[in-house]
C-alpha cells in the first residue's frame, strides 16, 4: 500500500479527525509514529489490528502516556493506537464488589463513581489518578496500597483484549472464549502490551475505609527505620501503606530529614486511633518522631519520583534499607543524591537520579554492579525511565534466565507471531 492508502483506510475506520498524521507528543524513544489513531469501540481496535496484520503496520498501544518511557526504545512504529476514547463504564453492581470498565478509564473518574457507592479501586500507582486503568495494568504499575490490597494483577479478576491478529478474546471471569491452558489476565498485566491490546477489564473493589490517618515516623538513621519496619512487619498492625525515604525525597515531599518511614492506616475510627497510637510506640522504641501527615502526602510521591533516570530495585523485605544505603554511596561516587521511595512491605525501592555524566559510565559504575550483586541474592533492577543514549548503553529489564525467556518467546509468537504489537520495547527485544 501506498503511505496514503492505509491512511484513508484507518480514516475509513475510526473517522478522518481520529487520525493524525506525524503526530506530536506521540514519540517513543525518539520514534515517531506515522499515525495516531484514537478507536471509539473495541470493533474498531479489532479493526485496526486486522489492518495492520494485513499491511505488515507496527501498532503501539497507549493511554495517558505515563509509562511511554517505560521499555527499551522501540523498532519503527507506524501506528500509535490511543484508548483513550474507550472510557465507559460498562457495567457495575455495588452489591457485588465488581465493576467491568473500558480501558481508557481514568482511575480518578472511576474512583468519583465507585466512591458515591463507598467502594474504591485500591491502586494508587505513581504518576497520579489520570492514569488509565488499561495503562496502569498493561505496564504492571502499583503504588504503595499494594501493601495491603495488592497488584493490579491482584485485583483483575477478567479481561477482554483483542489479540494482535484482531481476534476478541476473552480471559478470566465472564469468559465468552478464552485461551486454552493460560491465566490470560496474569499473562497480559505487565506484558507492556506485546501480547495483547487491553480493552476491558473486571476488576475486585474494596470499600473505602471509614475512617484514615497517615503518619511520619522520622530516623536518624537507616539502621533505625529498619528496626521500625520490622516490627511493624512483625506486629498485628495492618498498614495500607509502609513506605520509606532518604533525606532528598523527604526534601522534596517538604519534610526535611534524613530518614522517614510514611504510614496509613484505613479502617473504623476507633481502630485507626488505636493503631496510630501502636505505631508510635514502636516508632519510639527505635528513637523515631511520629508527626501527622496531610492526605495530600500520597499523591505527592510521584513528584518526589520526577527525574530523568528513575530505577527500580528488588530485593528481600529486610534488605531494603542496605540496598537504599548501597545505591547512595554508588551515586555518591559520582556526586549524585538519588531520591529514594521504598515499598518497605514489598521489597521494592524507586529511586529519581538527574544525571548528565556519559551513559556508559552510569551503567557500568551504577546499574551494572548493582544488578549483579542484586541478582546473586534473588533481587533484580530495572531502569524504569532514562534517557535513550542510556537505554542504548544498558539493557533497561537486565538479564532474564534462559527457560523464562524461552516461554516469553513462545508465547510472543502464539500470540503475536508477526510482532506487529509494540515491538522490542519489552525485556528479550519481544
Amino acid at each position: 500500500m501506498s503511505a496514503r492508502a492505509p491512511a484513508d483506510a484507518l480514516a475509513a475506520i475510526v473517522g478522518r479527525e481520529h487520525v493524525v498524521a506525524a503526530p506530536s507528543g506521540a514519540a517513543v524513544d525518539g520514534v515517531e509514529p506515522r499515525w495516531r489513531v484514537s478507536p471509539g469501540s473495541v470493533d474498531e481496535v479489532s479493526r485496526i489490528l486486522k489492518l495492520a496484520a494485513s499491511e505488515h503496520l507496527s501498532v503501539a498501544p497507549r493511554g495517558s502516556g505515563s509509562a511511554v518511557d517505560l521499555g527499551m526504545p522501540p523498532a519503527p512504529i507506524d501506528i500509535a493506537m490511543d484508548l483513550c476514547r474507550l472510557d465507559g463504564i460498562l457495567e457495575y453492581v455495588p452489591a457485588d464488589m465488581v465493576a467491568t470498565v473500558q480501558a481508557g478509564v481514568r482511575l480518578d473518574v472511576l474512583g468519583r463513581e465507585l466512591g458515591k457507592h463507598g467502594q474504591m479501586l485500591a491502586l494508587d500507582p505513581y504518576g497520579g489518578l489520570s492514569r488509565t486503568v488499561g495503562g496502569v495494568l498493561a505496564s504492571g504499575a502499583s503504588g504503595p496500597r499494594r501493601f495491603r490490597y495488592g497488584s493490579g494483577r491482584d485485583l483483575l479478576l477478567g479481561v477482554r483484549f483483542v489479540q494482535a491478529d484482531g481476534t476478541v478474546t476473552w480471559g478470566g471471569s465472564r469468559v465468552v472464549k478464552s485461551v486454552t491452558g493460560y491465566d490470560v489476565p496474569k499473562l497480559l498485566v505487565g506484558s507492556l502490551g506485546t501480547l495483547g491490546v487491553i480493552v476491558e477489564a473486571t476488576l475486585r473493589l474494596h470499600p473505602v475505609p471509614t475512617a484514615t490517618g497517615s503518619w511520619l515516623f522520622a530516623f536518624g538513621s537507616g539502621e533505625a527505620a529498619g528496626s521500625f519496619v520490622a516490627a511493624v512487619l512483625a506486629s498485628t498492625l495492618e498498614p495500607e501503606r509502609l513506605v520509606w525515604l532518604n533525606g532528598a525525597a523527604l526534601a522534596r515531599a517538604g519534610h526535611p530529614g534524613e530518614t522517614a518511614i510514611a504510614v496509613s492506616i484505613g479502617s473504623v475510627v476507633e481502630a485507626v486511633a488505636t493503631q496510630g497510637a501502636a505505631l508510635a510506640a514502636l516508632a519510639s522504641s527505635s528513637g523515631g518522631r511520629a508527626s501527622v501527615l496531610a492526605d495530600g502526602f500520597w499523591a505527592s510521591l510521584g513528584s518526589v519520583l520526577a527525574g530523568r533516570i528513575v530505577l527500580k530495585l528488588s530485593s528481600e523485605l529486610g534488605r531494603l534499607a542496605f540496598w537504599a544505603g548501597e545505591l547512595e554511596q554508588a551515586c555518591a561516587r559520582r556526586s549524585l543524591v538519588p531520591s529514594m521511595v521504598g515499598e518497605a512491605g514489598n521489597g521494592v525501592l524507586r529511586a529519581a537520579v538527574e544525571a548528565n555524566a556519559p551513559p556508559a559510565d552510569l551503567a557500568r559504575e551504577i546499574v551494572s554492579p548493582l544488578r549483579e550483586r542484586l541478582a546473586a541474592e534473588g533481587g533484580s533492577l530495572v531502569v524504569e525511565r532514562a534517557p535513550v543514549e542510556l537505554k542504548r548503553a544498558v539493557d533497561v529489564w537486565g538479564s532474564v534466565p534462559e527457560p523464562a525467556l524461552a516461554v516469553m518467546k513462545r508465547l510472543k509468537t502464539e500470540f503475536d507471531p508477526r510482532g506487529t504489537l509494540n515491538p522490542g520495547r519489552f525485556v528479550g527485544g519481544l
